[in-house]
């Protein structure tokens, strides 16, 4: 019996999160869209200047009995950079600030308590900057947007962004990983 979840996560240019997700146990969807602005029904065009307040994020589907919420969580950390506000690498502007948007108190407890454990523990060398948001309306991107790393894996950014993050969490979470 499968108990499904929603995990909504802003980790940078969703190109790069999806197949970092996508690869894991008792992960059920991973959809690219768009969370955290204040217009509807935004465009990867309008969202791209910045001006809509979304980020660029994945809605991710789950099987609670197969994946927790704080795995997905632990891993969304490891694979990229909370620690620099509005940017990921090369990519700047708030539709690339680190965050997560729970949907529940149970999730945001877990993202509070981890943020906090990861800085005690030193896990990056400044403190993390991860936003803890409510959920919000999510918009799916555009399809072209939908499992893009895997339907253009040849994409020189998929190449030089996506795939090193994928491959981390494949070397790092072996055990998460789809056989």
């Amino acid at each position: 019996m499968s108990n499904e979840q929603i995990a909504i996560l802003a980790g940078g240019c969703f190109w790069c999160t999806e197949p970092v997700f996508t690869q894991l146990k008792g992960v059920i969807k991973v959809e690219s869209g768009y969370v955290g602005g204040h217009t509807e029904n935004p465009t990867y065009k309008t969202i791209s200047n910045g001006d809509t307040g979304h980020a660029e994020a994945v809605r991710i589907t789950f099987d609670a009995e197969m994946i927790s919420f704080e795995s997905l969580l632990e891993v969304f950390l490891v694979a990229h950079d909370p620690t620099t506000p509005n940017r990921q690498g090369n990519d700047i502007g708030t539709q690339y600030r680190s965050a997560v948007f729970c949907q529940n108190e149970a999730q945001r407890a877990v993202t509070v308590s981890m943020i906090a454990k990861f800085n005690q523990d030193g896990v990056y060398d400044v403190p993390i900057v991860t936003e803890v948001n409510d959920a919000g309306t999510f918009y799916s991107g555009e399809d072209y947007h939908q499992y893009y790393f895997a339907k253009n894996p040849s994409n020189p950014y998929c190449m030089a962004v996506a795939a090193p993050k994928a491959a981390k969490i494949r070397a790092k979470y072996a055990q998460l990983i789809k056989s």
